[in-house]
């Protein structure tokens, strides 16, 4: 594994666990959260166990769902604050 494989992996790790730790947070079910962002709920379940590298629409529609600013998912857990 090259150092550019194992830094797109760590990547979709943290974000996964971003959009998991969110989810939770907002005491949202995948099925909801799915619904809310147009995706299934197999796809959600594939995110945040970090199975499937999504496209950045899906990024950008479970941000909006989650209500944080895309960059957040990429920011460490102690540094995302919700949108106004």
């Amino acid at each position: 594994m090259t150092e550019l494989d194992r830094l797109t992996r760590d990547l979709h790790t943290r974000i996964a666990k971003a959009i998991r730790q969110e989810r939770v947070k907002r005491n949202l079910s995948m099925l909801a959260v799915a619904e809310q962002a147009g995706l299934s709920q197999q796809m959600v379940s594939y995110v945040e166990r970090g199975i499937r590298k999504p496209s950045l629409d899906t990024f950008v529609r479970l941000a909006h769902v989650l209500r944080l600013d895309l960059s957040q998912l990429f920011e460490s857990d102690g540094k995302r604050r919700n949108k106004a």
